[in-house]
């Protein structure tokens, strides 16, 4: 458990309102203007028709009980009704159109973000977690179209209301509306200060929140080291008596202030309905307004206030849009590390011929070189296996093939081509890489071994994993190769998984292939049916191995020793054992070791 993190400056806005944030915002409105100006105009006659309804009942007692005319009164009940009827059609069509606009633009936010997700370099994965990742794309997100479909309708018609409210009562009798509106200063002064209250406690809830999230993750991803501690007891109280109570008594005390709030909201309109009834039915009583007038300012002033406390309870829906809004942008704007030039071409079918020439390397935001001086020639159909320490650059080496970096310093040529001249998909293409930790999709197991060849056949596919030692275990599932593994293949062992992996990178049928600590993670007996598979997946292909396995060492036609970003020694094995340098002591601890 974790002490109280501080408030993640990250999850809020520096301003309560950003115009640039806003502007990016109604960016994505921007093809949907129509929709929203239909929108914004059924919102004004639904204001409209709601406004006239205190209007209607004052003509029905002035014209109509006062003067004893029942045509009158039966016109303005007609009226009424009218306006109801009308209220109910444009709010019907308004929430259609909202719902429409606001579940469109998701769409358009959520396609959006995948897509740039996607592009992005295998850095910016480095620094974001995915769990940052999915609340952007799901929370944030919902938060936009929940303030879009709902809330910024609610602000409008709560202004519209505001706007044909006043006209209808100061249209009425000036003197009387001016007095009603006195209370209006106090109201503002009282809402400026809920809203810098607010805003703190905003921050503070959802630090909270987060840190509740953030204790309960880590807690049930641990469950395992919890249990064989005997920690649940300890945890359970660290939870209750700290994480949680933060969070319960951090709420309340947000809630003793709307509690303050609102209930002075109330206040002032009771005061200014007071003042109405007190000076309206003095003004009757002198015969200087009529009984109609003074009930239908009591009406406007009862709907007068509504809107104004809705608007102030809307602050924090507007805040979260801020705080929302500003982080998707950001997300958005995340540059893409790794692009296509505008006249990059497609790479041919490649032999395989890969030259690393004086290629140095380092991350944008660390300018310590990963790489140095790095000078390798493979030649097609070679097997060249990278041995060395963690953190020498033997897996950095493999990203830059594979661009998901760029070098540089140097070039890294296919066939004599710049890889930095082809298009990222068509070098990646002729690609295969099998990693240690195999990641296999939701999909059944023919879908899993399919997805490095869309276009591969039945016969196929089986075939690959045939050849791999996959095919035995397959069909022995439940629904054969029709199984469903269940997200990340939790049905499979790790030595299943990492078979059907080969199988897939076998079935791609790649011109360069990539085995990052591919059996590392496999028992010997597994690894005896993958050695016996090694043999038909590296022919003819121009293959690169990092392993620690001695058996996949070996039998590589180069090894190629890494040692602080730089070359120490290549040759192979019988070679490099012969110099009694850098390898021969790794070859003997591993010896040891196995």
């Amino acid at each position: 458990m974790t002490v109280a993190p501080p408030i993640p400056t990250e999850d809020l806005p520096q301003k309560g309102f950003d115009p640039l944030v806003t502007r990016q915002i109604l960016g994505f409105l921007s093809p949907y203007k129509l929709a929203l100006i239909g929108s914004l105009l059924l919102m004004a006659v639904t204001s409209a028709a709601a406004a006239a309804g205190p209007y209607l009942i004052k003509v029905s007692l002035d014209s109509g009980i006062a003067q004893g005319n029942p045509w009158v009164l039966r016109d303005m009940v007609l009226l009424f009704l009218l306006t109801a009827v009308l209220q109910w059609v444009t709010v019907y069509y308004r929430v259609l159109i909202m719902a429409w606009v606001g579940q469109s633009i998701i769409f358009d936010l959520r396609a959006r973000m995948f897509a740039h997700l996607q592009e992005l370099s295998l850095s910016f994965f480095n620094r974001y977690s995915v769990g940052r990742l999915i609340v952007r794309v799901i929370n944030d997100v919902s938060v936009l179209r929940d303030f879009i479909t709902w809330a910024m309708l609610a602000i409008a018609r709560d202004f519209f209301t505001i706007i044909f409210i006043v006209i209808s009562m100061l249209a009425m009798d000036f003197k009387l509306s001016l007095l009603t509106f006195s209370v209006l200063p106090v109201m503002v002064w009282v809402t400026v200060i809920f809203r810098k209250t607010a805003r703190e406690n905003y921050r503070v809830t959802r630090a909270a929140i987060s840190w509740v999230n953030s204790v309960l993750a880590e807690n049930i991803n641990a469950v395992r080291v919890v249990q064989s501690f005997s920690r649940e007891e300890y945890n359970y109280n660290t939870f209750r008596n700290t994480v949680n109570k933060n969070n319960l008594d951090v709420n309340l005390k947000a809630v003793r202030y709307a509690a303050r709030f609102f209930p002075t909201i109330d206040f002032l309109g009771t005061v200014a309905l007071a003042l109405a009834i007190w000076l309206g039915g003095t003004a009757v009583l002198g015969q200087q307004i009529s009984a109609g007038v003074l009930v239908a300012f009591v009406l406007y002033i009862s709907r007068f206030f509504e809107p104004i406390r809705d608007l102030s309870n809307r602050y924090d829906a507007f805040q979260s849009t801020m705080a929302s809004g500003e982080r998707i942008m950001a997300l958005i704007a995340t540059p893409i590390e790794v692009q296509d030039r505008p006249d990059a071409a497609r790479l041919p079918v490649i032999r395989g011929d890969v030259e690393f020439r004086n290629v140095d390397f380092h991350y944008s935001d660390e300018p310590t070189p990963v790489l140095t001086g790095i000078n390798l020639h493979v030649l097609p159909g070679e097997t060249v296996a990278f041995v060395g320490k963690t953190g020498a650059g033997k897996t950095t080496l493999i990203k830059l093939l594979g661009r998901f970096h760029d070098v540089t310093g140097g070039q890294l040529l296919v066939d004599g081509i710049d890889v930095r001249d082809v298009s990222q998909n068509s070098l990646r293409s002729q690609m295969g890489i099998v990693l240690q930790d195999p990641f296999l999709f939701s999909g059944t197991v023919r879908e899993n071994i399919r997805f490095g060849r869309l276009d591969a056949r039945d016969a196929e596919l089986e075939e690959a994993a045939a050849a791999v030692g996959a095919d035995e275990f397959i069909r022995k599932l439940r629904l054969g190769y029709e199984t469903p593994v269940e997200e990340g293949g939790v049905i499979l062992s790790v030595g299943q998984r990492q078979l059907i992996s080969f199988a897939r990178a076998l079935l791609a049928n790649p011109r360069l292939l990539i085995l990052d600590e591919a059996t590392s993670s496999v028992d010997t007996q597994t690894e005896r049916i993958i050695q016996a598979a090694l043999t038909r997946l590296l022919s003819n292909r121009t293959s690169f191995v990092i392993a620690h396995r001695l058996s996949t060492i070996t039998n590589a036609d180069r090894i190629v020793v890494i040692e602080g970003g730089k070359i120490i020694e290549q040759g192979n094995h019988a070679e490099l054992l012969a110099m009694h340098g850098h390898y021969y002591d790794l070859y003997s601890m591993r010896f040891e070791e196995e």
